[in-house]
């Protein structure tokens, strides 16, 4: 049985290293089951009955399939305005983001930048200490920025971690010798780096591209702290406000019918939000999944 799984390498290799094969294979197993199984549980209970899920009779399939939920959620019209809205938030966001971090990677990447060292030390020193939120507060409001979408956007246009990534990137990958062979062609620092450096970056340009899009997609904090306008709250933050006030009317309900049928609409609502939530980013990593392993290999041993 075990050939047949692992092939006929596995035949070929004496006892010790068969029983190693197949420890390793068990744990692996057990750790993918243990990562998946939570993502499908949220998905079969959406489609189950509230009180099914609640009793703990919901374990591989739905129970008492139904769609109320879901029903629930889009009949909601701001349902479809946070949408809208998180999708142009991470659209433009994120496209701000790759703007500046890739080429402020690639030129702190460079040897020839007189004071990179320094630079970089600036750079890092932000991301172990910062203003706070009041100073943050009052710098986005002195700039005009509060109550608009530039407030999610602008503060956190370039992730420290993000920048020494992709700088890591172009060091470990972007060979001198390829610069200086462009310099002989007659290749300027700007058009090497649009012509050369870009087309051979995909793999990291990629992982910026989720990294940054997912933190756009889930972000909420920084809207309730400066959106006041509801025409402008993203997805997350609607979704929890229809959370909050599904718990909340389950525990002001004045009998003890009207607070179980309250408290079985928010168990409802409570996966489908999390599904909802979840469908675009889950939809969107397998595209850029081949990038993605081989972006996030950086700084691995090379042989």
């Amino acid at each position: 049985m075990f050939e047949k799984i692992f092939g006929k390498e596995f035949k070929r290799q004496n006892s010790s290293d068969k029983i190693f094969d197949i420890t390793n294979y068990l744990v692996l197993l057990l750790i993918l089951l243990a990562v998946l199984y939570p993502l499908y549980f949220i998905i079969i209970a959406s489609f189950s009955d509230p009180n099914a899920v609640a009793r703990g009779d919901v374990w591989l399939f739905p129970v008492g399939f139904n769609v109320d939920g879901y029903k629930e959620i889009f009949k909601n019209n701001d349902i479809w305005m946070g949408y809208t809205n998180s999708i142009k938030y991470t659209i433009i966001g994120t496209f701000v983001n790759i703007i500046l971090t890739v080429p402020a990677a690639f030129a702190l990447s460079r040897k020839e930048l007189v004071g990179r060292k320094v630079f970089m030390s600036l750079i890092t020193f932000t991301m172990f200490f910062g203003g706070g939120l009041i100073p943050t507060y009052l710098l986005v409001s002195n700039l005009g920025l509060y109550d608009t979408m530039w407030a999610l956007i602008l503060p956190g246009a370039v992730s420290v971690f993000n920048l020494i990534v992709t700088r890591t990137y172009f060091v470990q990958n972007i060979p001198e010798e390829l610069f200086e062979a462009a310099q002989v062609d007659g290749c300027s620092y700007f058009s090497f780096f649009v012509k050369i450096v870009i087309p051979v970056s995909k793999p990291i340009i990629a992982v910026m591209v989720l990294m940054y899009a997912v933190g756009h997609w889930n972000s909420y904090f920084n809207a309730l702290i400066y959106i006041r306008d509801r025409n402008l709250y993203p997805l997350q933050v609607i979704l929890r406000e229809l959370l909050i006030q599904q718990e909340a009317a389950a525990g002001m309900a004045g009998d003890a019918i009207s607070a179980a049928e309250q408290q079985r609409i928010a168990d409802m609502l409570k996966y489908g939000i999390i599904i909802v939530s979840s469908l675009p980013v889950l939809c969107m990593y397998p595209f850029v999944q081949k990038y993605f392993v081989k972006g996030m290999m950086i700084g691995s041993v090379k042989g």
